[in-house]
């Protein structure tokens, strides 16, 4: 071979042994699978990578990150929690709807699932209780439905002149009945008649507002959904064009233009799966793994958006609330 050619061979393999390496430690790094029922958001990923870099985990360095998006089509759901389970994942995280968690533990019985979603997991079949997880399985709840009566009586306090309130539903989620039976219980204590509307798609949501405009319901609750999540600006815009008084789930929705909210953080709880997932990645078990709860609650009142639906807050709300957006 002659010294030049021998040179630029010599030279060539040099400069792809790092590419090469770079891709075999690309490979060795633990792969976590991220399942989301909604549209591809940025802030709920970046609290449950915060999770995980609490740990110890920053992705792209030391785990790789594997994202899929149902976009509110949960019929896709099967399919793409099979699919992360063939990837080989060291770790599933269902988000969103409670349809995730059903979906990816029906994929796999051994892949760790870590959840993040507002039903309650043991009525779901997820976990078989709180402190003992068993199985493959453990995760967040923002355990919504059970908000549902401090909801309504939050609502009412709001616009007491309301003869009848409603409440918005996705009936296509895995437990809306427990949803529907605590709407009911918190209208029968409050003596107002109840109206359930049902949307599961986007285009379900015009007909909603225009039937409650029909029926004459002085109030609406927002029942937890990532579709109603995803679309809540135009949930904003049909509850200003119809003058309708909405109760909301987590604080953004008010930051982004909503009247009142009561809820956990729901950011809090994506980072928290972040860390039950670091945790698992770091060796524990799920089933050791207790699922986690919220432990505090916040009022958020947007007074620019009452002041446009033509609302009085009373000053003692306001004294009671955690936030009030100007």
């Amino acid at each position: 071979m002659r010294r030049r050619e021998f040179i630029t061979l010599l030279g060539s393999t040099a400069a792809a042994w790092p590419l090469s390496a770079r891709a075999q430690q690309q490979s060795a790094l633990p792969i976590v699978g991220w399942l989301h029922s909604g549209t591809e958001t940025t802030a709920q990923a970046a609290a449950f990578r915060q999770g995980l870099s609490e740990l110890g985990f920053i992705e792209g360095k030391s785990v790789v990150i594997e994202y899929r998006w149902a976009e509110n089509q949960l019929d896709r759901l099967p399919v793409l929690a099979t699919e992360l389970a063939r990837r080989d994942v060291s770790l599933i995280a269902a988000c969103g709807s409670p349809a995730v968690a059903l979906a990816a533990k029906s994929a796999t019985s051994s892949i760790p699932i870590v959840f993040e979603n507002a039903a309650d997991p043991v009525q779901l079949g997820l976990v078989a209780s709180f402190a003992q997880p068993g199985g493959n399985v453990t995760g967040v709840t923002n355990i919504s439905a059970e908000l549902t009566a401090k909801r309504m009586g939050l609502l009412r306090e709001l616009v007491p002149a309301a003869t009848s309130i409603a409440v918005l539903v996705n009936p296509n989620r895995p437990g809306v009945e427990a949803q529907e039976a605590q709407a009911q219980g918190a209208a029968r204590a409050l003596g107002l008649p109840l109206h359930i509307l049902k949307a599961g798609s986007e285009r379900d949501l015009d007909a909603a507002f225009l039937t409650m405009v029909q029926l004459g319901a002085g109030g609406l609750v927002i029942a937890a959904d990532a579709l109603f999540t995803d679309r809540r600006a135009q949930i904003f815009a049909l509850a200003r064009k119809h003058s309708i008084p909405t109760m909301y789930e987590f604080r953004y929705f008010v930051a982004d233009g909503g009247l009142i909210s009561y809820g956990p953080d729901n950011l809090e709880a994506y980072r928290r799966a972040g860390t039950l997932a670091g945790r698992i990645l770091r060796g524990a078990k799920p089933a050791d793994l207790p699922v986690m709860r919220p432990t505090k609650f916040e009022l958020v009142i947007n007074m620019k958006t009452a002041k446009a639906l033509g609302i009085d807050v009373p000053v003692s709300m306001q004294l009671l609330a955690d936030e009030v957006i100007e």
